[in-house]
């Protein structure tokens, strides 16, 4: 591992999360929600620990975490949106919700420049009798149209 402080700081986290999960078995993917909702995303430092930790290869790593759309490698902005993309949202009109967010110049994966919104999408949200549904900050949401959501992001926003 590097001597850089963040890195040392990484590192250490990394260790002790993994300590939390010794014999467990296929202990990988809770150490990865572990360190997520630790450090808020699984920075790029942490796959060569864990690859170590786990005596697996840093690609086989990478590649879990690359593979699970809930894990972050940058960490999120202050308000994460959340548009449910399944079946039965699409049905209801979340396509509408996406292209909204679009126009407000969110990107869907990615969080705005000043660090305050990160809008994902995910493939259900387990609201679907009452969709389009969308999840800000944790917060479930049912029967959303665009001008909600916009409402809805200003709130968090700007709490």
């Amino acid at each position: 591992m590097t001597t850089s402080g963040s890195d040392v700081s990484v590192e250490n986290v990394v260790r002790t999360v993994v300590a939390g999960h010794r014999g467990q078995r296929g202990a990988l993917l809770p150490v990865l929600h572990a360190l997520q909702a630790e450090l808020g995303h699984v920075p790029q430092e942490a796959i060569p620990v864990l690859a170590d930790e786990f005596n697996l290869s840093r690609a086989d790593v990478h590649g879990v975490v690359t593979f699970y759309h809930d894990f972050r490698r940058e960490p999120a902005g202050r308000t994460t949106v959340r548009i449910c993309r399944a079946e039965a949202c699409q049905a209801l009109g979340s396509e509408s919700l996406v292209g909204y967010a679009r126009e407000a110049g969110l990107t869907l994966g990615e969080t705005t420049p000043d660090g305050s919104v990160t809008v994902e999408q995910v493939f259900c949200l387990g609201n679907c009798a009452l969709g389009p549904s969308v999840e800000v900050n944790g917060r479930l949401h049912g029967r959303v149209g665009t001008a909600r959501l916009g409402s809805i992001i200003k709130g968090a926003v700007s709490s």
